[in-house]
């Protein structure tokens, strides 16, 4: 599989995390919500508004509506057994295309189309289902993700690292 985002960060929250700080942080030190990829929990309190809102029924200020529009803003945000939202052609790119349309809410295959290991995939899969969401960033360059992976880990993260790191170390492994 060809991985056309490149450098890439991540790190894993809690569900008590404001969500909408973190991409404040991310957006205020130059990434765009295009460059950001949630995967969500099914039972994160995201993944509960998703599943149960419905469009036709919702009134025009409901929070539900505010949440759908935030998250159709970034690059991508999957929520295993429930959905996604692509919006960026890389992460399209990356997470069907090249995978040859899976069943991309399967959880570590993913994570494989981000770039994770088989190994990883599996481990990030497990505390995504324990803790709540995993935010990914992809970068333009490798510097730039550890100075995100460095960013992420000052906003509560309980996990952060640049994603060509865990590669390098598996390698070496």
């Amino acid at each position: 599989m060809m991985r056309e985002i490149g450098a890439a960060a991540y790190a894993i929250y809690p569900q008590n995390i404001a969500l909408d700080e973190v991409v404040h942080t991310l957006n205020c030190a130059g990434f765009s919500n295009e460059d950001i990829c949630m995967v969500f929990s099914p039972a994160h309190p995201v993944a509960a508004v998703v599943r149960d809102t419905r469009i036709t029924d919702a009134a025009p200020e409901s929070s539900a509506l505010g949440t759908m529009g935030w998250i159709s803003g970034f690059g991508a945000v999957i929520i295993p057994t429930v959905g996604f939202f692509i919006r960026s052609q890389r992460f399209f790119r990356s997470l069907m295309v090249d995978q040859n349309f899976p069943a991309v809410c399967g959880g570590s295959t993913t994570l494989a189309g981000l770039g994770f290991s088989e190994a990883e995939s599996r481990r990030l899969g497990r505390k995504l289902a324990e803790l709540g969401a995993l935010v990914y960033v992809s970068c333009p360059e490798d510097s730039g993700a550890i100075r995100v992976s460095e960013l992420l880990s000052r906003t509560g993260a309980y996990e952060a690292a640049p994603l060509e790191d865990k590669r390098t170390l598996e390698a070496v492994a």
